[in-house]
């Protein structure tokens, strides 16, 4: 069986050959977060695949994700980064996180952060979980769901 890397790699090329775009494609294996990383280099496609907000970058990593699932048999958590964008907004998220951190810290009080994706809120978690001074945890159901950013408290 072809190495899942390989499989993402192709089907990635496919999925934009069939979009019309000429963009070129690379992948590696992320072992950190358990994905592949699928890193395209667009040239002047780059805002046409990132769309507004990212919003073309998700959907092309949900059916990347979908094919290969398809043809793998199994889910395989596929990351997809246009130009660097996803990367930059990761930084934007991480920096976030820790600027809630001292507001947190200052005020005593939980902090909320509203209008997250679950990837956005998978991050700041993951970049808040060594943090000795604050817990996280999401609330709230489906579109409603939100993080919140907490005091630890002695026991």
């Amino acid at each position: 069986m072809k190495k899942v890397s390989v499989v993402v790699e192709e089907t990635a090329k496919k999925l934009l050959s069939l979009m019309g775009s000429n963009a070129s494609i690379s992948t590696e294996e992320d072992k950190t977060n358990d994905a592949v990383l699928v890193k395209i280099n667009a040239g002047d496609e780059t805002g046409l695949l990132i769309g507004k907000h990212g919003e073309t970058l998700y959907s092309i990593q949900t059916v990347i994700g979908m094919m290969v699932q398809k043809k793998l048999g199994e889910w395989i958590r596929i990351v997809v980064d246009v130009g660097d964008w996803k990367e930059k907004q990761d930084e934007r998220l991480r920096s976030l996180a820790f600027q809630i951190v001292e507001k947190t810290i200052e005020s005593g009080q939980a902090q909320p952060i509203y209008n997250l994706t679950a990837g956005q809120r998978r991050i700041v978690h993951m970049a808040l979980a060594e943090n000795k001074d604050v817990i996280t945890h999401s609330e709230g159901e489906g579109d409603d769901r939100y993080l919140v950013v907490e005091p630890k408290r002695e026991k």
